[in-house]
């Protein structure tokens, strides 16, 4: 085991599909443990995605082996009863009842394995809504994260599937406790994550806020500002650039850098309660005298500063990005849902281990459908006759 890879020696069961299962399943996977990814026999649909989802697959499944079986079938279904033999961890994100018809279901898998950790990660946790169905954008409207991220009257969901991956960590941590549980009782349990309670959670402070406020707290695009300068500005070639000054500190640097000393000692802009209040005023001007340079001299300006700053930037941007670039950040992943193809920079799990600041690397690429069920299966116990008679059924897909 490496500082990089803590997780090795966990076998993990990846029911995932789309996002949030699949998330879940990479954690476990650029942490160090085997998992294992059941697909159908013809393929994960992800795979399959356009659009706005056509970098799904590439990006929530490398570093895992890819076994296809038809779970219909009850030879399909015996196959996963004997994998779970030996696993730590399964996890399915199905809609509801979906596991529990293909007799993989918690009450279907703790017969076999005792010790197993269930992760079932759904819309909603226990409750009035557990049994609906759920998507990321649906969570977003229901939970008021698109009220607070549109201007007023335009609810709009967030620019990524940003419920879906939160709610596959929430799932990671409590399979996690989970084995840390397991270690002391040696029993293991159903743990669960959900949408709905990711996108609650992410919002509670607003929550608390509209308690203090007296009333529903306004949209960010209406929102009062809590500090003097937190805004985008436009600069003379065009380039935006957003600068926030959150202290004294960066307001007197800020307008050391950019000689602004008639607003240094202003004693209307003294103090960032004063700022705010200014802001009617203060800011049309700040947008002006900003406009009248270019954006590396914004930059720099505010480089010097030491402010807090960046360009508006794009997500095609980021494999160019020198800071990913420079610390192992970008792993250069093959982006075709049938393995191989063109390879891209996707950014690395966003930790790091130990003294030598390691991070999680690319082990495997994502794998083509069913790439690995020969060594799967024969690792279970399966003879070549038996793999081979399965295939002829049907009952495995063939790798592609």
């Amino acid at each position: 085991m490496t500082p990089s890879k803590p997780l090795a020696g966990l076998k993990v069961l990846d029911f995932g599909h789309t996002i949030m299962g699949p998330c879940a399943g990479v954690l476990f996977a650029d942490l160090g443990a085997d998992v294992v990814k059941i697909e159908p026999a013809d393929g994960d649909p992800t795979r399959r995605l356009p659009g706005f989802a056509a970098g799904f697959f590439a990006t929530y499944n490398r570093n895992k082996r890819s076994i296809a079986i038809d779970l219909k079938r009850p030879e399909g279904q015996a196959i996963v009863h004997r994998l779970v033999r030996d696993a730590d961890v399964v996890l399915e994100n199905f809609g509801p009842g979906t596991i529990e018809r293909l007799k993989c279901s918690w009450d279907d898998l703790r017969k076999i394995n005792p010790r197993l950790v269930y992760l079932s990660m759904k819309g909603f946790l226990k409750g009035p809504y557990e049994n609906r169905g759920a998507l990321d954008e649906v969570v977003q409207m229901q939970s008021g994260l698109a009220y607070m991220t549109g201007p007023p009257g335009r609810p709009l969901r967030a620019g990524a599937p940003v419920i879906d991956i939160l709610g596959g960590v929430f799932g990671v941590v409590a399979a996690l406790s989970a084995l840390r549980e397991r270690d002391l009782t040696g029993k293991g349990q159903k743990v669960g994550s959900s949408l709905f309670e990711s996108a609650t959670f992410m919002l509670g402070a607003l929550v608390v806020g509209s308690a203090v406020i007296g009333g529903p707290m306004p949209p960010m695009p209406a929102r009062k500002n809590a500090w003097g300068v937190y805004d985008v500005f436009t600069a003379s070639d065009g380039g935006q650039i957003f600068i926030g000054c959150t202290s004294d500190g960066h307001w007197q640097r800020f307008c050391d850098a950019f000689g602004f000393d008639d607003w240094r000692d202003d004693p209307r802009l003294v103090g960032n309660a004063n700022r705010c209040e200014a802001r009617e005023w203060m800011l049309p001007e700040l947008e002006r005298r900003i406009a009248r340079l270019p954006s590396e001299t914004i930059l720099e300006k505010c480089e010097a500063a030491r402010v807090a700053y960046s360009k508006v930037g794009r997500p095609d941007e980021l494999s160019l990005d020198p800071h990913l670039l420079s610390g192992g950040g970008l792993l250069a992943t093959a982006v075709s849902g049938f393995g191989g193809g063109p390879q891209v920079g996707i950014p690395a799990l966003p930790v790091e281990f130990g003294d030598g600041r390691e991070r999680p690397a690319l082990e495997r690429q994502p794998p083509r459908i069913g790439e690995h069920t020969e060594e799967i299966l024969g690792a279970a116990g399966y003879s070549t006759r038996e793999i081979a008679e399965f295939h002829a059924a049907g009952v495995l897909g063939t790798a592609a």
